[in-house]
């Protein structure tokens, strides 16, 4: 098993992942900017600043995790080269604390976020707070989306890691 190839994989995937964060951050700007040109309406106008927001979040998130995720992949082999249990022991505790986060991150705080801004829409009639939750909403799935494919792929390469340190071991 060739874990280095197996972690350069990982990092290139993730860097496909990471373009859809900027992907729907360009669209959100974009129905921003829609919403600003063509918006008559009390809640089409609403919409400008949320969407804007919200779009700009997800074009840091994407650009960060790209360029993390594009050094990472050089930084790989010169790991690996170096010393390559220390790589596997490194990668093996990243890769769990990821899950970790992602259990309690993705998986139950945006789950219960979303919850959140659902009842402030039941309960507050003002256009900003609806659009606010609305955009917060959408931004929340599309990152749910992204989130739940990238921990189906860390917990894959982390079972790989588990098989590489046993390997390494003997």
């Amino acid at each position: 098993m060739d874990i280095l190839k197996t972690a350069q994989d990982w990092a290139k995937a993730e860097l496909f992942s990471t373009t859809f964060f900027i992907l729907f951050g360009i669209g959100f700007v974009a129905v921003s900017i829609g919403f600003w040109q063509l918006g008559k309406t009390d809640m089409a106008k609403a919409y400008i600043i949320p969407t804007l927001v919200a779009g700009a979040l997800l074009l840091t998130i994407g650009l960060g995790l790209f360029f993390t995720n594009l050094s990472r992949i050089s930084q790989f082999e010169e790991a690996y080269n170096a010393d390559a249990p220390a790589f596997v022991e490194s990668e093996l505790a990243r890769a769990e604390s990821t899950l970790k986060e992602y259990r309690n991150v993705v998986f139950t705080a945006i789950p219960l976020i979303i919850a959140a801004c659902a009842l402030v829409i039941i309960f507050m009639n003002t256009p900003i707070w609806r659009a606010s939750m609305i955009t917060t909403i959408a931004m929340l799935v599309f990152i749910l989306l992204i989130d739940g494919t990238a921990s189906a792929r860390i917990d894959n390469y982390n079972k790989e890691l588990i098989e590489a340190e046993k390997q390494v071991r003997e």
